[in-house]
């Protein structure tokens, strides 16, 4: 089972990222992206590895165009990281595990 959450519309974002008691990683994502699709194995691996410390959450970018444009999303995959309701990092494109890892860690 996965630890990921997908989060549809401005409300669930909004409860589920911006007022998320814990730091949340979301994965700004399309179906037709392959760098997504690439990206998305080590995203679940991550929400299971950091369970602990960090929520993961997933954004389909098409289906949900006036959050992803709220938050200047304009590559993707793009990453970012939210504590306290704030944006504390940004990562685009598709990143190795060790790199999504040192992401994590560097911001919670």
């Amino acid at each position: 089972m996965s630890n990921v959450i997908e989060v549809q519309g401005k409300d669930d974002f909004l409860n589920e990222v911006v007022n998320s008691k814990t730091p949340v990683l979301v994965d700004f994502w399309a179906e037709w992206c392959g760098p997504c699709k690439q990206l998305a194995p080590l995203v679940e691996e991550a929400a299971e590895e950091f369970k602990d410390v960090i929520k993961v959450c997933k954004m389909d970018v098409d289906a949900n165009r006036e959050t992803a444009a709220e938050y200047g999303i304009r590559s993707i995959p793009t990453l970012m990281i939210f504590a306290n309701g704030e944006n504390t990092g940004t990562e685009i494109g598709a990143l190795t595990k060790q790199q999504l890892d040192e992401f994590i860690r560097s911001k919670v």
